[in-house]
């Protein structure tokens, strides 16, 4: 615990130093000027819901939001990077007083609904309340120099999952699944990103004006934010999967071939389907055809594959199959309640004996990756009476171990290169075992993100270079930040509070 000076002061007695590095002070303009959005620079911290002009009626009176306005926060963290885009045009011996424009930005977006942020405050009725943060992050800055076709890349992020390099652009007390709240907090936030995409931004950067313009990535969501966000049906949907269109009962039959299909103007196109039903077909052959899209798609995600909840997706799986190879279901029909609920403890007793594991409610991070490593698999054959079984676990979990970097680097094909130019093999490996040896649990089902370790993944890395630098691991570690400053730093109002947590988050 800190105690002692609380070092940040609240927002009103900010040092001037501190106020040079909040959204608001630099000046900067927009070339043509923004659709919609007023072009004076100096904004602070506004209300979520402003810029929302529609009937009282639409969003409940009580939602607590603060945000920065978009533009200007990111002028703020290029003005936090300025000396590393100088030192990039030095280092790649551009000479900067010619480099006034052709400067592009790539923006990753990150949205993630926080559980249970309520006060602790000993007893009395447990109230639910659910925050929702929405952040970005500065991944590249590039610039194209006459007479040359590719983009120069000046900055890279080195820590993309950073919760420094993670800035919170709005705050607000929402539950996720309440979809017309969020959308109608993030309505404002989505119309500047889309009138920032047909502009260019002209700021002073080392002394001369220089113009960027902005391309967003919505890859920081996880699987359950980019359903709703693009108007897919919930997780447990026959559609099992965000990025192609297959059902469950297919991707347990094809576990590995399948490509990237599904976007967000297709999901735009599939919605206006599902309105008209122009082919007055039943609400069965409707849905087929619209693969899952029944909500408007509110904004453009870019799906990708969370490493995070990957990991622990398949720790989970990889659990329950751990528990059903104690018990030899393969050799049996439906084992009963009591069965399984023993068979669990007794996988519980050893990784708690062998490992220190302790079980959890819910897997987290942490639990899974410790469960996926050669050492849980070789503690849990000890419990598995048949040596084939056993020889077939731990295949598995080596297939997954070399599998696993590949998703989970920053940049694969400089961590892992040997690895990712096997991973389509091992996939294949690892889904020839699962739909023989373990062929009692992927009978017509599969989970989404084990059909997406083994049948995207790949492709995700050939068009991102990527997925763990994308991930929203940087949102997730913010999220921790959250709870401490609202404990520590923020002025115990509903009203301040947002504001003080945003200020602190963002210095």
């Amino acid at each position: 615990g800190t105690s002692g000076r609380q070092i940040f002061q609240p927002l009103h007695t900010l040092r001037n130093a501190e106020k040079e590095l909040l959204p608001g002070f630099h000046q900067f303009e927009w070339q043509p000027a923004l659709k919609n959005v007023s072009s004076s620079w100096d904004v602070g911290i506004i209300d979520g819901l402003s810029g929302w002009t529609t009937f009282v009626e639409d969003v409940p009176a009580d939602t607590i939001s603060r945000r920065f306005r978009y533009d200007v926060a990111l002028v703020s963290a290029l003005k936090d990077l300025e000396e590393d885009i100088m030192e990039g045009l030095r280092e790649r011996g551009l000479d900067d007083s010619v480099c006034t424009s052709g400067f592009t930005v790539v923006v990753k977006e990150s949205c993630d609904g926080m559980g249970d942020v309520s006060e602790k405050h000993g007893n009395g009725p447990a109230v639910p309340e659910k925050a929702v943060r929405f952040s970005f992050t500065v991944m590249s800055i590039s610039i194209r120099v006459e007479g040359e076709d590719d983009g120069i890349t000046i900055f890279q992020e080195p820590k993309p999952n950073s919760e420094l390099s993670c800035r919170p652009l709005c705050l607000m007390f929402v539950d996720e699944s309440d979809h017309e709240t969020l959308t109608a907090i993030l309505g404002p936030v989505v119309a500047e990103r889309k009138a920032m995409m047909e502009s260019r931004l002209i700021i002073s950067v080392g002394g001369l004006l220089r113009s960027f313009r902005f391309f967003f990535r919505g890859t920081g969501y996880d699987e359950k934010m980019v359903r709703e966000m693009e108007g897919l049906e919930a997780s447990g949907s026959t559609y099992v999967c965000t990025l192609c269109d297959s059902t469950r009962a297919e991707a347990s039959q094809n576990m590995v071939l399948h490509s990237i299909t599904r976007s967000h103007d297709e999901n735009l196109e599939r919605y206006e389907i599902w309105r008209k039903n122009p082919f007055s077909e039943t609400a069965d052959e409707l849905r087929d055809r619209v693969k899952g899209v029944s909500a408007k798609p509110f904004m453009e995600t870019l799906p990708t594959l969370d490493a995070l909840h990957c990991d622990i997706g398949n720790a989970t799986e990889f659990y329950k199959i751990f528990q059903d190879e104690i018990g030899e279901v393969y050799q049996r029909s439906n084992p009963s309640r009591e069965e399984r609920r023993r068979w669990r403890s007794t996988l519980d007793k050893q990784l708690r004996n062998k490992l220190k594991l302790k079980p959890v409610m819910r897997m987290n991070g942490n639990y899974a990756r410790r469960l996926m490593t050669r050492e849980a698999v070789e503690v849990v054959c000890e419990l598995v009476p048949s040596e084939e079984r056993r020889e077939a676990l731990k295949k598995l979990m080596e297939l997954y171990v070399q599998m696993k970097p590949v998703w989970r680097s920053t940049c694969p094909s400089r961590d892992c290169p040997d690895q990712l130019c096997r991973y389509s093999y091992n996939s294949q490996q690892f889904a020839d075992l699962l739909s023989s040896t373990f062929k009692y649990r992927y009978d017509g089902k599969i989970t989404n993100y084990l059909h997406k370790t083994l049948a995207h993944v790949p492709e995700i890395v050939e068009r991102d270079g990527s997925i763990g630098a994308w991930a929203s691991e940087g949102n997730e570690s913010g999220n921790k930040l959250f709870r401490r400053f609202r404990k520590m730093n923020a002025r115990q109002s509903k009203t301040f509070e947002l504001e003080d947590v945003l200020k602190h988050h963002w210095l």
